[in-house]
């Protein structure tokens, strides 16, 4: 598959999860700024796994453009999503530490620290793709681990009931 072919359908599929993202916010039961803090950290969890692959995929694509490509091109492509990567990584830490301790017991631990790991993995891999490679397939490899994590935390809120402590 040719990288321009594989950035499309990355990017539908980004747009579909986020499009997702609006259908479970209509048919909740309350609105939005009614969901619980671990569930509003859920949805931008969703959120934010949907709009990463989809703006990495729109740049790598704007490049491709180009003709002739750039020879640098998976390496700004990884600058780019190393950069992005860290600051929604970053982000993300923040608002966890919002959450009591209590409402991230369970499933939320046990499925946060294994994609925090692999994003981490991914990261770096983006820092030596950057400095080293030049290669498409670390710079997809982070589009897919956000991609991952969209479906897992679409999964998570269309199958778990809401949470019912009220927010703050």
């Amino acid at each position: 598959m040719e990288p321009a072919e594989a950035l499309g359908v990355a990017a539908q599929v980004a747009v579909t999860l986020a499009g997702f993202a609006g259908v479970v916010v209509v048919f909740r039961p309350q609105a939005v700024h009614q969901w619980s803090t671990l569930d509003r950290f859920r949805l931008r969890l969703l959120l934010s796994s949907s709009i990463f692959p989809l703006g990495y995929a729109l740049f790598a694509m704007l490049l491709l453009t180009m003709i002739p490509p750039p020879p640098q091109i998976w390496r700004w492509c990884s600058a780019l999503a190393a950069i992005g990567s860290v600051a929604g990584g970053i982000t993300t830490l923040i608002a966890m530490r919002k959450i009591s301790q209590a409402e991230l017991e369970g499933t939320t631990r046990t499925l946060f620290y294994p994609v925090a790991v692999i994003g981490t993995a991914a990261i770096l891999l983006q820092f030596y793709n950057f400095s080293v490679l030049n290669r498409f397939w670390p710079f997809f490899f982070a589009i897919v681990v956000h991609i991952i994590a969209a479906m897992l935390q679409f999964m998570r809120i269309v199958l778990l009931p809401p949470d019912t402590i009220v927010p703050k």
